[in-house]
């Protein structure tokens, strides 16, 4: 009888705010991100990876909720509805069984430190060993209040942990590799802050990258060119009104800096992996909850459909997946579920809209065609084929399209929406985009169409 394989551990690191490009194997980027660079070299990197959204203006809690079921974030939700005021915090169905509860229920040790944006109950039900928790949105760095799962478990009060957040997160990481345990695979979850704002990377960090030699980004405009439904929005009070290119560029060097140090700590962790014999036994993967636009479009937040707010980092790394791969077609971060468990042999519960991305990688399968969507609160949709992208607003009574050749305009500077040569394949998206709605259980999305129906360019 064969001996069946052991199932790999699992390392799930997932990024506050990390948009696609800032990572170094991007090519051209200008932050130095040498550790998670060599963990895409050493596995593969989807690079037209993208979130679907949310209802809230705190992204990161709807995409969170999205990755830890596998279902759109309409479906995450126990209790879905546009969210305009604080707490935003997202409470998954109690009857959706997590990714991590699912490792769980199949015999594996699972770990989480860092970042909970979800509710109570199911980080409970989802893991079995925890330290280092922050239950919240955002914090300053220096000043993280934390609790180990026991204590969540007990009530008992939030206590400041000593040092930067993500040392505080990944430290606990590493002391969990680090205990001997009999032989049982792991699962562990690093859930960052970094690089959130207040961007305040430590020190050595601050420096590393000088505000006036930083480039602006290829789509900068000092402000975005018409009311997309969110100009008056936390994050948009970032920097004052129009923006400066001064004080973008300061802003993306603190941006730079955090990722830099972040890089860091997680190569600290891989590192631990490697001394403890676990690295290659350990599939790793790293994504990020959303990006951010820091100048793009005239905008500073996550609350907008351009490629860089939904697109995101997406590595994978160890048994099961090649080297040295990119997949440059479209993927949902969501689709993390259904390919971590298929990597470990485990049997996903059914009903997921998450999808096993191996057919991407492995010879002879082809991967079907996927078209990608996106939302944002009751405002904002889009939809893409990989090339083709069309955003659609609602606005206080008026409709609004936007159309992108992302082959030829990849960081979306040219609005085709109101191109009368191109009006067929707007139809075509909007058409494509109405299934999507249909298919994700999205019913907020206003319908109505107004007096300024026609797309215009800005």
């Amino acid at each position: 009888m064969p001996v069946r394989a052991k199932p790999p551990n699992v390392l799930l690191i997932i990024a506050d705010d990390h948009r696609a490009d800032a990572l170094g194997v991007e090519g051209g980027a200008v932050v130095r991100t040498p550790c998670l660079d060599r963990l895409a070299q050493r596995g593969l990197r989807f690079s037209r990876a993208q979130i679907a959204g949310g209802l809230m203006a705190a992204v990161c809690s709807p995409s969170r909720a999205a990755l830890l079921t596998g279902l759109h974030p309409f479906r995450a939700d126990a209790t879905p509805k546009v969210v305009r005021l604080p707490p935003y915090e997202v409470p998954v169905p109690s009857d959706a069984c997590t990714l991590p509860q699912c490792f769980k229920d199949n015999g594996y040790e699972t770990f989480f430190t860092g970042k909970w944006h979800n509710d109570l109950p199911a980080l409970l039900r989802s893991f079995s060993h925890g330290e280092g928790i922050f239950h919240g949105g955002m914090c300053a760095h220096d000043r993280v209040p934390v609790r180990s799962l026991e204590e969540m478990r007990n009530g008992a009060a939030e206590r400041f942990a000593d040092g930067f957040s993500t040392e505080i997160f990944c430290r606990a990481a590493e002391d969990f590799i680090r205990q001997p345990r009999a032989n049982r695979p792991f699962l562990a979850c690093i859930a960052l802050t970094s690089p959130h704002d207040p961007r305040t990377p430590p020190p050595a960090h601050s420096r590393l990258y000088a505000a006036g030699s930083v480039p602006l980004p290829i789509n900068f405009q000092t402000a975005h060119p018409f009311d997309n439904g969110e100009l008056e929005i936390r994050d948009e009070g970032l920097l004052p009104r129009p923006l400066s290119p001064s004080e973008v560029r300061a802003e993306l060097a603190a941006y730079y800096g955090m990722i830099s140090h972040h890089d860091e700590q997680i190569g600290r962790v891989l590192e631990v992996l490697q001394t403890t014999g676990a690295a290659e036994a350990t599939v790793v993967a790293y994504v990020s909850d959303h990006g951010l636009a820091l100048g793009s479009h005239g905008l500073l937040g996550k609350q907008n459909l351009y490629e860089h707010s939904v697109r995101v980092p997406f590595i994978l790394a160890g048994p099961g997946v090649p080297s040295g791969r990119i997949i440059d077609r479209p993927v949902y971060a969501f689709d993390l579920y259904a390919t971590l468990t298929a990597l470990a042999g485990l049997r996903p519960p059914s009903g997921l809209d998450s999808r096993d991305l191996r057919p991407c990688w492995q010879p002879g399968a082809t991967a079907p065609p996927r078209l990608v969507g996106a939302a944002y609160a009751d405002s904002q949709r889009s939809i893409s084929d990989g090339r083709w992208k069309l955003i659609v607003y609602h606005v206080r009574g008026h409709r609004r399209i936007q159309l992108f050749d992302l082959a030829t305009d990849p960081h979306e500077t040219r609005d085709l929406g109101g191109d009368a040569n191109h009006a067929a394949q707007r139809r075509l998206l909007e058409a494509e985009l109405g299934a999507w709605r249909r298919r994700a259980g999205d019913r907020w999305f206003r319908e109505e169409r107004s007096a300024s129906d026609e797309p215009t360019q800005p």
